[in-house]
């Protein structure tokens, strides 16, 4: 049922209709390169204060919470922080989503940018708890609200502004840059606490040497401000922006969202559910599984966990470019099975507790999730139309995010902490993988077509001709 409501929101194609050369979208290369560069920058940052947070949420617990708890109630204090930007982030995507559909792309990502520096600065600049008392894990929570807030337009104005300016036969690829970003942030972070915990006296890390992955969250945020007051607006949006001047509307209301394109946000939620769970279990949660429940030792497992993410750093633009060639619906549905399938050997391999074993078993954990990596930053923009674009995903991604993808960490830990059973991880990315393949099978491929709403976008003058061509044909 699902499937024919979304194949009956979308516009029919005009297969008959003989293009113009105004209809087709000549990408700028260094129009591109900058715009990408910017929105790969803005996740790359996100990513890293997350990835600081996950993986030096030991410390963290220790300074922000009394001594006189348990270990496992200040971690479950600390994931309950983690967890709390992301009962944000819905408000975040009402806000700057419709903002952006409004007025730009660009103004709503600038925004975005410093709100989510300043948040993670004032983490940096916190007292302790023993300095403040019960103020401490309050304004920790306050400034985690903060960058909740504002992440909630970050990924889908990132992801709608990369696709907006890509070509239709290489968005796949473009979009994996975006991803590529997240995995710098990830392993950026996460190689600066590796390096504090290996050589900063633990002290020294409890009284002041925690702060500083924090601090330079202001230097970077002046500079991807600088990257993306730069830009110009999507061509997509430009021209759906004179084409509602010339009406005489602002653009679609916002409650056509919900009446008219519920499937598609239906769709995005499964979708974003399984990409999410997946990513935060790995990248979030598993260094504190490795040192809490598997009893490895801490700057060990921070170690495998960045060599996954630097592997699949190096074969991520592959995966992009497969998904221009067979498809995103095939690489979706691969690692939804994939996770369905394997994710309980190969926990059970994480779970061995020798180094070698547990590194393939993580590794094969990252290899599926790459195929979310790689098909996510192209797939997700393509469910919806030019005039809602950034609102519909940035509302049904936060909405998923915050209810299934954010509390991971925290669910995890607490059900753990309940039953004392070690393989709640494998059932959890078993159910993401079934809910996701359902969501995968209902949605529309959308490689190497133009985007909802928009003309065909190439790479060259030669490849407009050429699509004229094969238009002038047809008709």
């Amino acid at each position: 049922m699902h499937r024919v409501l979304v194949e009956s929101s979308r516009p029919k194609l005009r297969n008959r209709k003989k293009l113009r050369y105004e209809d087709i979208t000549v990408v700028d290369r260094s129009l591109l390169k900058r715009a990408v560069g910017a929105a790969a920058l803005g996740n790359a940052m996100e990513w890293f204060d997350f990835g600081v947070y996950a993986y030096i949420a030991d410390t963290i617990a220790e300074v922000f919470f009394p001594p006189t708890v348990s270990a496992g109630v200040r971690l479950i204090g600390t994931f309950g922080a983690f967890t709390a930007a992301f009962l944000m982030r819905p408000l975040g995507g009402l806000v700057f989503g419709p903002l952006g559909d409004r007025i730009g792309r660009q103004k709503v990502l600038a925004v975005t940018m410093i709100m989510m520096a300043i948040g993670t600065l004032c983490i940096g600049l916190i007292p302790s708890y023993s300095s403040i008392g019960v103020w401490s894990p309050i304004l920790l929570v306050l400034a985690r609200m903060v960058q909740g807030f504002s992440t909630g337009g970050e990924y889908g104005g990132a992801t709608t502004f990369i696709a907006e300016y890509s070509p239709d036969k290489r968005r796949g690829f473009m979009g994996s840059w975006l991803e590529f970003g997240t995995l710098s942030g990830y392993v950026l972070g996460a190689s600066v606490v590796t390096g504090m915990k290996a050589w900063v006296p633990h002290e020294t890390l409890l009284d002041w040497g925690w702060r500083i992955p924090f601090l330079v969250a202001g230097p970077l945020g002046i500079i991807g401000l600088y990257m993306r007051l730069k830009l110009e607006e999507t061509p997509a949006f430009q021209k759906h922006a004179e084409e509602a001047e010339k009406r005489g509307r602002s653009g679609e209301p916002f409650w056509k969202m919900f009446t008219e394109y519920w499937p598609a946000l239906l769709i995005c939620v499964g979708l974003v559910l399984v990409f999410n769970v997946t990513d935060y279990m790995l990248l979030s949660y598993m260094p504190t599984y490795l040192s809490e429940q598997l009893h490895l030792d801490a700057t060990h497992g921070l170690l495998l966990i960045i060599v996954v993410m630097v592997v699949m750093m190096l074969i991520i633009m592959v995966g992009g470019r497969i998904t221009d060639q067979v498809g995103r619906k095939p690489v979706m549905m691969a690692g939804c099975l994939g996770f369905l399938v394997l994710s309980w050997p190969l926990m059970l391999l994480v779970h061995d507790g020798g180094l070698v074993v547990t590194f393939l078993g993580l590794m094969g954990l990252g290899l599926l999730l790459l195929c979310f990596e790689v098909s996510m930053p192209s797939a997700l923009p393509a469910l919806f139309p030019t005039a809602i674009r950034y609102g519909a995903l940035s509302i049904a991604f936060n909405i998923s995010v915050s209810l299934f993808g954010g509390t991971t960490p925290l669910v995890m830990q607490s059900l753990i902490s309940a039953t004392g059973h070690d393989f709640w991880p494998a059932w959890y990315l078993m159910a993401a993988g079934a809910i996701g393949a359902v969501a995968v099978f209902f949605s529309r491929e959308t490689a190497n077509k133009p985007l909802w709403g928009s003309g065909p976008a190439v790479s060259s003058e030669a490849e407009a001709r050429e699509l004229m061509r094969a238009s002038a044909k047809d008709g």
